[in-house]
């Protein structure tokens, strides 16, 4: 006998959302590892392209769960956003890595060093907001930081452009450089919009 479900299934979507920042957090933090320590770039990169992957799946599952789901605990819309602003910031991160390698950059700036911290930084923050977000509680203090780090990064970005054009005299490491600072900027940029679309969701909620 064929079973027939009546009631609508209500997809869990918090424990992806979870562990979806914790793969972006595992990912920031091995680019800053690589940064400060920079050995074994190979390695490193190998590390952060294969939380590239895994956030890709962790994205189909979501995908999923919302095919799935007749009822879903938050805005289809803003569920399918979040997850793919926190795909951008992988992705930045994986080609900010790939082109350390790539670029053959002998050694990490400081102004890179700090931006691949904040990285992080927000991160964390993002991982402790979407910890609370099935709460609804106590999650601004993680978004006001996540903010406060995106606007430091802008500072020190444009200061770290305005010297790399000062002071460098191969017009090729000038480019390369660039490139890096604004792969950075893009996922901190991102990051930022991950906040920013938890906080939708929390307005919405309320």
């Amino acid at each position: 006998m064929v079973s027939i479900r009546l009631m609508p299934r209500d997809e869990k979507f918090f424990d992806l959302f979870v562990t979806d920042a914790e793969n972006l957090t595992a990912a920031a933090q091995e680019l800053t590892a690589l940064m400060q320590a920079y050995d074994r770039l190979e390695e490193r990169v190998a590390r952060i392209q294969a939380l590239e992957h895994a956030g890709d799946e962790i994205g189909e599952q979501v995908d999923e769960r919302l095919d799935r789901a007749f009822i879903t605990p938050l805005d289809r819309e803003d569920i399918h956003e979040l997850v793919r602003r926190m795909d951008d910031v992988v992705d930045r991160i994986q080609e900010t890595a790939e082109a350390l390698l790539i670029y053959d950059i002998s050694a990490p700036t400081d102004e890179a060093r700090r931006l691949a911290a904040i990285l992080a930084e927000q991160a964390s923050e993002l991982q402790a907001a979407l910890r609370k977000l099935e709460a609804m509680k106590d999650l601004d203090v993680h978004l006001k930081r996540v903010h406060d780090l995106e606007n430091e990064a802008d500072g020190l970005s444009r200061a770290a452009i305005g010297r790399l054009f000062r002071e460098r005299q191969d017009p090729l490491e000038v480019i390369k450089w660039r490139d890096i600072y604004q792969s950075m900027e893009e996922s901190i940029d991102a990051a930022e919009d991950v906040a920013e679309i938890i906080q939708r969701m929390i307005h919405k909620s309320s």
